[in-house]
């Protein structure tokens, strides 16, 4: 007895292009009928104009500070004193709770002296910080003259009672960290973008 074998025809037929043109014509049909719903997503013009932010900063006097929005958050910036930055830089690493910098400018483990909390060595009087506790959220005093400035001369959080130093570092209470430092950059001697 002879074996008879059929064989299947390996060239694509009508069919198969039909089932593959449908199925291409359904993605490209599903893909334009999500795009609108994933775009509405995509921030608007307004929120990209926040993204970043130009702070003029001649009018801020040595000893004073200023508080602007960035994002939604207070960003605290101070025009330190001689004596406010002699204060921090004499702190020893090691009396300090929170060890690292959390400078956005910065790698993530470089340690918190006042030199890393602090742009660079020609702006080391402005001290730009994101003006939020970092314990429970709530808005530190010390920005207005008059206002308690804790035991460490730098802002005093009247929720709970932590306590920042003159870079902004953690020194006493339960803030589990440094008020942390926003990107920014210098743009001219006078002005900074902070984002």
């Amino acid at each position: 007895m002879a074996s008879h074998t059929m064989t299947e025809s390996e060239e694509p037929t009508r069919r198969d292009f039909l089932f593959i043109a449908s199925g291409a014509f359904a993605a490209v049909g599903g893909a334009a009928a999500l795009w609108p719903l994933i775009d509405q997503m995509n921030p608007d013009a307004s929120s990209k104009a926040l993204a970043s932010l130009e702070v003029d900063l001649r009018p801020v006097r040595e000893g004073q500070a200023i508080t602007v929005m960035w994002r939604g958050k207070p960003v605290f910036i101070r025009n330190r004193t001689g004596e406010e930055i002699e204060a921090a830089r004499a702190v020893d690493l090691n009396d300090l709770p929170d060890p690292i910098a959390r400078n956005a400018n910065l790698p993530e483990d470089a340690p918190a002296t006042d030199e890393n909390r602090a742009r660079d060595k020609a702006h080391e009087r402005w001290l730009v910080v994101i003006g939020i506790c970092t314990h429970l959220g709530c808005i530190p005093k010390g920005q207005r003259v008059g206002d308690a400035r804790g035991d460490y001369g730098g802002w005093f959080c009247p929720c709970h009672g932590s306590h920042y130093d003159t870079a902004g570092r953690i020194r006493k209470g339960p803030a589990p960290r440094n008020l942390d430092v926003p990107p920014y950059q210098f743009v001219s001697d006078t002005k900074i973008k902070i984002g």
